[in-house]
């Protein structure tokens, strides 16, 4: 009965109910750090950008962790911006599906330690956001990893894992490692370093490349600031627009981010699997007296050769994004403003990377004919293959390139390697917005 009465459905609604279905399945859940309030505007700006994109990130903690100084209750900060973010939810809510609700968000507002770095660890230091991470992670009825991205300092996080180090057998504790990503912006405190050490089977990336993506101060007022009532809340930059970003970017359920497979490359960056050691935070800390130097070695995921390159290889899409979520808050009229197609794989509608195998030597056929888009614009195709991931390094010949189906020639030297195929669905409006799907070609 439900696939008939769908059938009728306008292509609005069917759109709609495609997005929240896939929705559930693909979003990653993510626990936020922020020093939202001090000196530099960058985390009011990303915070902005996040709630924007809530729809497509299971947010589950926003925790106030200052890293200059002591006493770092900013909560009210955050509450300002989840406030002004709520008041357009119900316009937010009339053009995208999986929205978080005010109150969800209200509730998730926590603040973190009372003392900056590895001061603020220890016994009898827990805060109400370390609590939440541990709640958060020991959730029995969701078993995805809890990304815990790191916009200030890291010592909220690092208590977390001290009491459940302190409180709990080692079986335990591996468990709760277990189900924990870190993504580190510049590493802005000395409590990194301690995890690092402490923590070595953590899943912890520090990412110090990510200057170079952001757009230029015009277009953030053409495309921001200038979209009534939210953008005159959206702060002119003091050094570098969004610095913290990468960290949320990675987790955006786009199609092509694949958070768990660090070299897959994505929004937010790409990283090695290998982890290195001693990868320095910000030169505060030194200035600050403190020394992740006696932690040594401790071992980080940093970022691959390419550095920000890995982002900026997205970036005009990730303008879009942002321009086109925007213009959302500004009006109730779902026709006015541009929505993202849907890209469908050889009939699969997730956004789940796919995975095939095929003999040297053949090839194999894609196809995302079914793809569709909410707003009825014609849509365009891009195959290509993505370098830097795959392990076979050599040309590969992509017949359809700028069709809807596409047939990959497996090159006869390729046994044993990979190859990163990816799809760029791109719609024809203003502005226009890309999802992505990714195949990955195991090659026998």
């Amino acid at each position: 009965m439900i696939k008939v009465l769908f059938f009728f459905f306008p292509l609005i609604a069917w759109s709609l109910y495609l997005e929240a279905q896939t929705a559930n399945e693909d979003k990653h859940r993510l626990i936020v750090t922020t020093d939202l309030g001090g000196t530099d505007p960058d985390d009011t700006q990303s915070m902005i950008h996040l709630l924007l994109c809530s729809n497509v990130i299971d947010i589950e903690g926003l925790i106030s962790s200052q890293v200059w100084v002591d006493d770092p209750d900013k909560t009210a900060k955050i509450s300002e911006i989840v406030e002004l973010f709520g008041e357009l939810l119900p316009r937010l809510n009339k053009h995208a599906e999986g929205y978080p609700g005010l109150n969800q968000l209200r509730a998730i507002i926590k603040r973190g330690q009372a003392l900056s770095n590895m001061n603020g660890v220890g016994q009898g230091k827990d805060s109400p956001g370390s609590e939440l991470i541990i709640a958060a992670v020991d959730k029995k009825n969701d078993q995805r990893p809890v990304w815990l991205a790191a916009w200030g300092g890291m010592n909220t996080i690092a208590q977390a894992l001290w009491k459940v180090k302190h409180t709990r057998s080692e079986k335990a504790l591996k468990r709760f490692i277990a189900k924990i990503r870190i993504y580190d912006i510049l590493g802005q405190d000395d409590a990194g370093a301690w995890i690092a050490k402490n923590f070595p089977e953590v899943v912890y990336i520090r990412n110090k490349e990510i200057y170079g993506w952001a757009p230029s101060d015009q277009w953030i007022k053409q495309n921001v600031q200038n979209c009534q009532p939210l953008g005159k809340h959206y702060p002119d930059r003091i050094w570098v627009p969004e610095g913290d970003s990468p960290s949320f970017f990675y987790v955006y359920a786009n199609g092509l981010n694949v958070p768990d497979s660090l070299e897959y490359g994505g929004w937010g960056g790409r990283f090695s699997n290998q982890k290195t050691s001693d990868i320095r935070g910000m030169d505060f800390i030194v200035r600050n007296g403190k020394d992740e130097t006696q932690y040594d070695p401790y071992y980080m995921h940093g970022s691959c050769k390419e550095g920000c390159g890995a982002i900026n290889k997205w970036k005009q899409h990730i303008w879009n994004d942002l321009a086109a979520r925007m213009l959302w808050t500004t009006t109730d009229d779902y026709k006015a403003v541009n929505h993202h197609p849907h890209a469908v794989l050889d009939g699969d509608h997730s956004l789940k990377c796919i995975f095939r195998k095929v003999k040297a030597g053949s090839y194999i056929a894609l196809d995302a004919s079914g793809s569709t888009d909410p707003d009825g614009n014609n849509l365009t195709y891009k195959w290509s293959v993505y370098t830097e991931p795959s392990s076979y390094k050599g040309e590969v010949r992509i017949e359809g390139h700028n069709a809807a189906k596409c047939k990959i020639h497996i090159p006869a030297d390729a046994m044993g390697e990979n190859i990163h195929i990816i799809l760029e669905l791109t719609d024809k409006a203003t502005p226009t917005l890309t999802v992505y799907r990714r195949v990955v070609v195991n090659i026998n």
